[in-house]
């Protein structure tokens, strides 16, 4: 089963909006069990159910790696060939360097590079920004409390956002490793959600 957009744009969208809930219902599980088990809680089979239900019945692919060719906008993803290795690569450097990052730079690392790679033929963005929150908590071993999260907030602010991406990619392009835009970044919006949170109880 397929929904198409053009087909029918209202019953799209709203599937779409469906998938989000249950993709966070879902993240909510992962992150609990993260908590419970530890840094390599996190492989690619947590990522393929976060992407499966992003887009459950709107891409017949949904939950597996892709095996042809994409390209977005002026950034050309790695091979599909390739993409198994670069996504053991991706788990195994979240892994190893657990103890050594902060929580956002962690963070910062795994919504960047999941971007960058872009495993997945749809929901490449829905999935990275779960994967963030993920190991935003996960990392500072707490479900972060806040009615609106980081991925919303990222949603929220899409310049901003692609802007980040953007400065990582023309430092990774250069030779160099810098997430130092997309930590700061990622940090606001962490702050924002904490101080709302607060706010919200009264604190």
């Amino acid at each position: 089963m397929i929904i198409l957009e053009g087909n029918d744009q209202k019953l799209f969208d709203w599937v779409q909006e469906k998938n989000l809930i249950r993709q966070y219902d879902l993240l909510l599980n992962c992150i609990e069990v993260g908590l419970k088990q530890g840094p390599t809680a996190i492989d690619k089979y947590m990522l393929w159910s976060l992407n499966h239900v992003a887009v459950a019945n709107i891409c017949q692919f949904s939950g597996r790696f892709r095996e042809e060719p994409i390209y977005i906008g002026n950034h050309k993803p790695p091979h599909f060939k390739d993409v198994p290795d670069f996504m053991d690569r991706y788990i195994s450097f979240i892994h190893e360097n657990w103890f050594l990052l902060s929580a956002t730079q962690l963070a910062a690392y795994g919504l960047w590079r999941l971007n960058w790679i872009h495993p997945f033929i749809e929901g490449n963005g829905r999935t990275a920004r779960a994967t963030c929150y993920y190991l935003l908590c996960a990392r500072t071993e707490r479900l972060l409390p806040g009615s609106k999260i980081v991925p919303e907030r990222i949603r929220e602010t899409p310049a901003e956002y692609v802007a980040a991406l953007q400065a990582a990619d023309r430092a990774w392009e250069q030779g160099n490793y810098d997430l130092s835009a997309m930590e700061t970044y990622l940090a606001r919006l962490l702050q924002e959600q904490l101080a709302d949170a607060a706010q919200e109880a009264g604190i």
